[in-house]
């Protein structure tokens, strides 16, 4: 199992969006867009995880070609990212966007599906894997920082073309893997999108990064209005990668000891409880730095068991699919939805308002999954 050449492709994946996820509203800021048309902006990323990632993994699935797959996002997003520096109005910007987005949100899904089957039945090793691409966050939004706070933010798409030149030549280093469907194992996919728990599964997620939205688009602006500069906000970011790089060293001791289920609720009911400290309390430093400490709940916890069921329910020939599905319905479809309603409340209702909708969106999800996922026979606590 090639660890190290899997290790680095996530490293250098989730740099990107340590880049990305907390500083690229800064950017569009420093363009003039207002609150509203950066929410637009953020959400057309998000909004193009809803096909991307089911097409390729459909196209990844038939050919069996994972990695060729992932070469080929991830060069064409490198490509299209180009135009960034030739986009002057909004909708120029809104096409390039959409361009790079398609392709860069075709690349992680499969990615997944290929470290999952590189792993066999080792799949409680993925965190370990999997933390690598936290490290990369944590550096990169810990690194960026102070270089925009001396620079300003037109450094950052230069410092993003960088990175996704190296996600380039990481996905070069990963061999293929031969994909093994055994007949017995196929169930048609219409009939799997039909059973309760993966409706339930479904529909969690998908409110869990709507939750997100306020958070992903605006928390680096927000806590800049409260006062506190770009490196503190950077170090504030970087915390809440640490947490959840604890929680994946430790993931494969929790889930046999507590069960995929009781980690899955813990995370939605924590997730709740951190945006509204975040709305509620801004200009309390030790309470925001306990709200970026639950990052370790609102994503390491939640992810690395999201997987883990796309990847008990979605078996054989399905296995990509189900990590497609994962992405699109959650970081796309949800995603989406969080930043643009994110980006209709915040000037009009305020900060404080539009995290607690983020808190009972996390709640929902929180019923919906205690009342249908998991509960069946079967369920792995591994």
């Amino acid at each position: 199992m090639p660890y190290w050449r899997l290790s680095s492709f996530y490293l250098f994946y989730f740099a990107s969006l340590g880049a990305l996820v907390p500083y690229w509203s800064l950017y569009l800021k420093s363009l003039g867009f207002s609150s509203l048309e950066i929410g637009e902006l953020v959400a057309l990323v998000m909004a193009t995880k809803i096909v991307s990632p089911n097409l390729w993994g459909w196209i990844a699935d038939h050919t069996g070609k994972r990695m060729q797959v992932v070469r080929l996002g991830s060069l064409l997003a490198l490509v299209c990212f180009i135009g960034v520096f030739y986009a002057e109005t909004y909708w120029r910007l809104a096409l390039v966007m959409v361009g790079f987005s398609f392709f860069w949100n075709a690349v992680l899904p499969q990615f997944e599906s290929a470290t999952l089957r590189h792993l066999g039945d080792d799949t409680h090793r993925y965190s370990m894997i999997r933390l690598w691409g936290s490290i990369g966050f944590i550096l990169s939004v810990a690194a960026l920082g102070p270089l925009l706070e001396h620079y300003g933010a037109g450094l950052l798409p230069w410092v993003m073309l960088g990175i996704y030149l190296l996600i380039l030549i990481s996905s070069l280093l990963v061999p293929e893997r031969p994909e093994i469907h055994p007949q017995h194992e196929h169930v048609p996919l219409g009939e799997l999108l039909r059973r309760p728990a993966i409706l339930a599964l479904l529909a969690a997620c998908f409110l869990m990064q709507a939750g997100h939205g306020p958070y992903y688009t605006f928390y680096t602006i927000y806590m800049e209005v409260q006062g506190y500069g770009r490196t503190l906000i950077g170090g504030m970011w970087a915390l809440g990668v640490v947490a959840e790089v604890g929680v994946f060293m430790v993931m494969h001791r929790l889930t046999p000891r507590y069960g995929l289920r009781a980690l899955f609720l813990m995370a939605f009911a924590l997730t709740s409880v951190r945006w509204l400290i975040i709305g509620l309390f801004p200009q309390q430093l030790p309470l925001l730095l306990f709200a970026q400490l639950l990052h370790a709940a609102s994503f390491g916890v939640f992810h690395a068991v999201a997987v883990a069921f796309f990847h008990h329910y979605f078996r054989g020939r399905h296995h990509g699919k189900g990590q497609a599905f994962y992405s699109s319905v959650s970081f796309g479809a949800g995603g989406a939805f969080g930043s643009y309603y994110a980006g209709l409340m915040w000037d009009g209702a305020g900060a404080a308002l539009t995290y607690a909708v983020a808190a009972g969106l996390s709640l929902l999800a929180l019923v919906i999954a205690a009342r249908w996922v998991g509960r069946e026979e079967g369920v792995p606590r591994v």
